[in-house]
């Protein structure tokens, strides 16, 4: 049985930000750096902000406008998202890391009025202007002064609270199943496609995985903000759980910043998960404790089942490299190994694997504490529905949803939305299946799932995980062999890029040797047709979508 926590019903962004401030008004809603500083900002604080911005905008004449962000992480683009959100504009947020062509792609199909932007699109700026004739204002987040048709959004944000404090400006009530949000998936072929999304689609994911998970109250937020993962499952849901939400500003300073915040709560993909695990084995080889390491685990596992938990003392050293008081992670975003939730929650750091795809705003399903499998994404929001088509003889289908989360469709384009949409249920593309116990297990994606010339079907990514437990393997994808006639043959093939400094810690060894073993060991419990016959080694990574996806 499922516990369902009681959640605080809402309607609307506005109301979830008033209810939290009412709840804490002083309690911390974002840290972050400035230089050398830490800037602390509370509930009402922000609220406030998100006042001042709203009547500077209203002032502008942004009703119906659709308002366009790109930048890197900051305090700044949390204030743009809530402010947008809360008004009756829509929110276009954009990938920072598209080229300026992509960029202008997303500006003019998403019919934008209203651009913010960070100071290192200001070199592109001109050529922005010229191809993107809608766009009539341009905010600049860096800029001290006004500039023509470039407005500071330092001086926007002073004149929206001189116009609020003069009772100008009023949050008005609007209509949460109307366009509210398009986001622009990053596919590995063609166009991205822009997802309408409602504020309904938004507050049900917040609600429906608070009714089903807990978080913890600290979080370091290091996904990029244009990605609805981060947005709705951190920013949106975190206000909801009154979360103080740390602003993570760059990458390379992850760890310093885990130091520094020592959050309880991270939410990340399985990239950040691979490099954390990988960064531990690797030290605790160097250190020569990973025998240690390995006992200990199997001693914790054993004390737990007699209901003894040592793990705060027994891995104290491990958890203070993330801070000391990390306690939950939530992957999603791409496939985890269950082997890295295994040890995860081994040490006592509770991983919990999800699943979402920005069509379902984003969120599907999660892992509870109460019914934890890492080899699977948990069980659905109950503002949802799951099934599984066309099913094969193994049980495999693709996974479609309908409910609450659903976007409206694909803006202006009715025919991949009549394609994607039918009778409500939205077909995600994902290949799985639901358990006994009502959780979904994701195999592969449509798209990259192929057939053998003996008629097997494979799912790539399956075989994948078991070349990544390998610990000197940083990327793979697997594929079939071609026969004679350039066809899927019966063979298949990894091709592999390996981590330089793990092989060089091999020492002088044949690698092709060891790698055709170590893979043939991996996956060794698979049925024949799905072992690797042939490995490729690359000389330089495969190359990646902006959300680090390998391009197949």
């Amino acid at each position: 049985m499922i516990k369902k926590y009681n959640v605080e019903p809402i309607s609307t962004i506005k109301e979830m930000q008033e209810k939290a401030v009412a709840a804490c008004p002083d309690r911390l809603n974002y840290r972050y750096r400035e230089g050398k500083k830490i800037i602390d900002v509370t509930f009402k604080e922000f609220y406030e902000l998100t006042l001042n911005l709203g009547a500077a905008l209203h002032d502008l004449g942004t009703k119906d406008k659709h308002i366009a962000c790109i930048g890197d992480n900051s305090f700044n683009w949390i204030t743009v998202l809530y402010t947008v959100l809360k008004s009756d504009a829509v929110f276009v947020p954009i990938d920072k890391e598209l080229p300026v062509k992509d960029i202008i792609y997303v500006l003019n199909h998403s019919e934008s009025d209203i651009l913010f932007y960070a100071k290192r699109y200001e070199k592109v700026l001109d050529e922005i202007k010229k191809e993107c004739p809608k766009v009539k204002t341009y905010i600049s987040f860096d800029a001290d002064e006004d500039n023509g048709d470039v407005l500071s959004y330092k001086k926007l944000i002073e004149k929206g609270k001189k116009l609020y404090s003069e009772g100008k400006f009023k949050e008005e009530e609007h209509d949460t199943n109307v366009l509210k949000e398009i986001i622009y998936t990053s596919g590995t072929t063609g166009l991205a496609k822009g997802v309408m999304l409602t504020e309904h689609n938004l507050v049900s994911v917040v609600t429906g995985a608070l009714e089903i998970t807990t978080l913890e109250d600290v979080a370091l937020s290091v996904l990029p903000y244009h990605h609805t993962y981060e947005a709705s499952c951190d920013l949106l849901i975190g206000m909801h759980n009154h979360t103080t939400i740390c602003i993570n500003d760059s990458l390379k300073n992850v760890l310093p910043n885990l130091q520094e915040f020592k959050p309880s709560l991270m939410m990340i993909v399985p990239a950040f998960a691979e490099l954390f695990y990988k960064k531990i084995w690797a030290t605790a080889e160097k250190e020569g404790k990973a025998n240690l390491l390995r006992k200990m685990l199997k001693i914790s596992a054993a004390l737990r089942k007699i209901h003894i938990d040592l793990r705060g003392l027994l891995f104290k050293s491990v958890r203070n490299a993330f801070g000391g008081n990390l306690k939950q992670l939530i992957s999603g975003g791409a496939p985890l190994r269950s082997e890295i939730g295994d040890f995860f929650n081994g040490i006592g750091i509770l991983m919990q694997n999800g699943y979402g795809i920005t069509e379902c705003s984003p969120l599907v399903s999660v892992n509870v504490p109460t019914l934890n499998d890492p080899s699977t994404v948990g069980i659905p929001l109950s503002c949802c529905e799951v099934k599984t088509i066309n099913n094969t003889e193994e049980g495999i289908g693709e996974i479609c949803v309908k409910g609450d989360i659903v976007m409206m469709g694909y803006y202006k384009d009715e025919e991949k939305t009549k394609d994607a949409l039918q009778d409500g249920w939205f077909n995600t593309g994902d290949y799985g299946c639901i358990t006994d116990k009502g959780q979904i297990k994701i195999v592969g994606r449509k798209k990259n799932f192929f057939v053998l010339e003996n008629g097997k079907n494979v799912y790539p990514e399956e075989i994948e995980n078991y070349i990544l437990a390998i610990p000197y393997v940083q990327e793979t994808i697997v594929k079939a062999s071609t026969n004679e006639y350039g066809m899927n043959g019966n063979n298949l093939v990894a091709e592999v890029f390996l981590n330089a400094e793990a092989v060089k810690g091999l020492g002088d060894i044949d690698i092709v040797k060891k790698l055709k073993d170590d893979i043939n060991e991996k996956t060794k419990e698979l049925p024949v047709y799905k072992r690797i016959s042939d490995i490729i080694i690359r000389d330089k990574e495969f190359e990646k979508t902006t959300t680090n996806k390998i391009k197949r």
